[in-house]
């Protein structure tokens, strides 16, 4: 990998067909990250991208959320590898999962990196908005995420139960200052 041509953008609207062709390869993998989000609500992708953007300004949020940026990594500016998204303020549901931060990698470009990058430069986003710490959980079973998590220096505070799974789930904070 060469980081010189991986970066981390804003969502913007240009990226129609590599975000469907992300959610294609996800969908193909058994993994449907955006199926409530995107393909459940069968909206067009200008609606979508204009929804999110609404969401980081805290503009038309569903009830009892709170604010959360979207940012894509690409690279050479033309391949979307993945996905982040850092929730401005946590809310019940989001501290016992979820947290700040969540983030994902296109199937067919793990474990060469792209997790540990994308969630080092979304922790730059956070230092940005001014976060002194972040909260991040993944399942308790998801090693893959554990290691990138404690890379990035998370310090392990407890196991929850998922609300969705019923599965375990661990939680982290990563000081940022």
């Amino acid at each position: 990998m060469n980081r010189e041509d991986v970066k981390l953008i804003e969502l913007n609207s240009g990226w129609e067909s590599e975000f469907l062709s992300m959610v294609q390869e996800y969908a193909a993998a058994g993994e449907n990250p955006y199926s409530e989000m995107y393909i459940e609500t069968k909206e067009t992708f200008q609606s979508f991208a204009a929804k999110l953007f609404d969401y980081s300004k805290g503009l038309n949020l569903p009830a009892g959320e709170a604010a959360v940026s979207t940012f894509w990594l690409v690279r050479d500016d033309k391949y979307l590898l993945g996905d982040s998204r850092l929730r401005h303020r946590l809310t019940p549901a989001w501290e016992n999962e979820g947290g700040h931060i969540e983030y994902g990698i296109r199937p067919s470009e793990r474990q060469k990196g792209y997790g540990s990058l994308i969630l080092a430069l979304t922790l730059q986003k956070a230092r940005q908005y001014g976060f002194d710490r972040v909260l991040l959980t993944c399942d308790d079973n998801n090693i893959a995420s554990v290691r990138i998590i404690e890379k990035n220096g998370g310090a392990y505070i407890d196991k929850t139960i998922s609300q969705r799974t019923g599965r375990p789930v661990s939680r982290y904070w990563i000081d940022l200052l």
